[in-house]
């Protein structure tokens, strides 16, 4: 049993590193139905806001965004910056990947940061776009 929960475990990390994020390099970004500019456009996101990959064509990419509704975007407006998008009513973020490190800011819901890289026990180094960075839990955040 112990064996079936670890292989468990190793393949849900495996895809969850696997996962393609990038982010909108644009302004704005228009996502569609459909793989065209003559499709039914369904939301704009702004700069830097994070989106996963599934479907990578020549000139369009198939995108899941926060709330897991899928759409299209043309891949000319994503960059490979990594961001992440917090998803808790606040997020502390700390000077170390410690639950008792002191603060370095808090962020609230929705605000978008630089994903820097990650720290053993489920960190995340993120910076701010006004340059403070730190750790935060990644289940805090969504794109990462």
């Amino acid at each position: 049993m112990r064996a079936l929960l670890a292989a468990l475990g190793l393949l849900a990390a495996q895809a969850v590193a696997a996962a393609d994020f990038r982010s909108v390099a644009d302004d704005t970004a228009v996502l569609y139905d459909a793989p065209s500019r003559a499709a039914t456009p369904l939301w704009v996101v702004s700069h830097d806001y994070p989106l996963e990959v599934i479907v990578d064509l020549e000139a369009w990419a198939k995108v899941r965004d926060q709330s897991g509704t899928l759409s299209w975007v043309e891949k000319r407006q994503l960059s490979n910056k990594r961001t992440v998008l917090v998803t808790a009513p606040t997020a502390e973020v700390h000077q170390r990947p410690e639950d008792q490190a002191p603060l370095a800011f808090v962020v609230a819901q929705n605000v978008v940061l630089e994903l820097i890289g990650s720290a053993p026990g489920g960190w995340l180094r993120v910076r701010h776009s006004d340059g403070a960075n730190g750790y935060l839990r990644a289940t805090q955040v969504w794109g990462g």
